[in-house]
C-alpha cells in the first residue's frame, strides 16, 4: 500500500523512477541545451515494528517490493508469512515503508539490531563488527531445475536489454532478472543500487509465492559478494552477472553450492563454480 499526504504528493514523473532536469550536452564546439531524464535516488527507511532499522538510497518504485525482498535476503524475517503488514509513504525527497513483523523475529532482530546508512553499491556500510557480516550460507538443497548453461545465459543476455525501461531513459541503473531454467526473462527490476534491484525482484517473487529454486537470476552488475549471500539464504541456484565477480562472491558460491556465471554474454560466459552442476535428479 502506498499512503502519500497531500502537502507532500510527488508528481507521477518521479514515481516512474526517473527526473527530468535541464542540462547542455556539448560535442566539440557545439552546446545544446536539453531536457535529459536522470534515475532517482532517495533515502528510504525501512521501519520494522515502529522502529527504524536501516535507511538505503534507492530509486522510489516497488519499494513494498523492495521491503520484503531486503526482510528476506537480509535475514530479518524467516520467511514472507513473518511480515504481516506493510504500508509505503512517499515524500517529496524521500521514503518510509513501514513493517509489521513476527513478534519472534522482531526480538531476534533488535538482538542483532544494527544502525547503517546504505549507499549505492555498498552492502555494509554502518556495520560495527566482523561477526555481524554472516558470510556462512548454509547449502543449497539438490537442484529441482536442470540448466543449459550455454544456451540459457545466451538467451537472457540476449533479451536483457528490451526490458530494461528505466535504463533506456536514463542509463543509470542496474537491473535484476528472474529467468526460467531455459533463460527466458519473466521479470525485471531495476534500481540505482544493484543489491537493491535484486531485493525488489526477490521481494517480488516472495509475494508471487515463486518457488525461486526453480529458476536463476540474471543481474546487469559485477557479482559483488552481498548479491551472492542474498541469493543463496533465498536458495537460488544459479546467479549470472554481466560483469566480474569479486573473490568473496566465488567463496560464498562455493560453499552454498551455488552456479555462479560472469561476463555473461550472448555468446560467451566464465563459469566461476565448475564443479557445481545444475543437474535434477531423475
Amino acid at each position: 500500500m502506498v499512503a502519500m499526504s497531500a502537502d507532500t504528493e510527488v508528481p507521477e514523473i518521479e514515481r516512474a523512477g526517473f527526473v527530468e532536469r535541464a542540462i547542455v550536452r556539448h560535442r566539440g564546439a557545439t552546446s545544446i541545451p536539453a531536457i535529459d531524464r536522470v534515475a532517482e535516488e532517495i533515502p528510504v527507511a525501512l521501519v520494522f515494528n515502529g522502529i527504524s532499522h536501516v535507511v538505503m538510497m534507492a530509486t522510489p518504485r516497488d519499494l513494498e517490493a523492495f521491503a520484503y525482498g531486503f526482510a528476506l535476503t537480509e535475514g530479518v524475517v524467516a520467511s514472507a508469512a513473518a511480515i504481516f503488514d506493510c504500508e509505503v509513504f512517499l515524500h517529496a525527497d524521500s521514503a518510509e515503508v513501514a513493517m509489521t513483523i513476527a513478534q519472534e523475529d522482531f526480538v531476534r532482530l533488535k538482538d542483532r539490531r544494527r544502525a547503517l546508512t546504505g549507499r549505492t553499491g555498498c552492502g555494509v556500510c554502518g556495520i560495527d563488527s566482523l561477526e555481524l557480516l554472516d558470510l556462512l550460507p548454509e547449502p543449497l538443497p539438490p537442484a529441482v531445475i536442470t540448466v543449459d548453461l550455454p544456451l540459457a545465459l545466451a538467451r537472457a543476455s540476449g533479451e536483457l536489454r528490451v526490458h530494461q525501461a528505466l535504463m533506456q531513459e536514463t542509463g543509470g541503473v542496474h537491473a535484476a532478472a528472474w529467468c526460467t531454467p531455459e533463460g527466458a526473462i519473466v521479470q525485471v527490476f531495476e534500481d540505482v543500487g544493484r543489491h537493491n534491484g535484486l531485493d525488489k525482484l526477490i521481494g517480488h517473487l516472495a509475494l508471487q509465492r515463486i518457488d525461486m529454486r526453480r529458476g536463476f537470476v540474471f543481474l546487469s552488475s559485477r557479482g559483488s559478494y552481498e548479491l551472492v549471500r542474498k541469493a543463496a539464504r533465498m536458495q537460488i541456484p544459479l546467479l549470472a552477472t554481466i560483469s566480474a565477480p569479486s573473490s568473496l562472491a566465488i567463496r560464498i558460491a562455493t560453499q552454498a553450492g551455488m552456479k555462479l556465471a560472469g561476463f555473461c554474454r550472448q555468446d560467451a560466459f566464465v563459469d566461476y563454480t565448475p564443479h557445481i552442476t545444475l543437474q535434477a535428479a531423475v
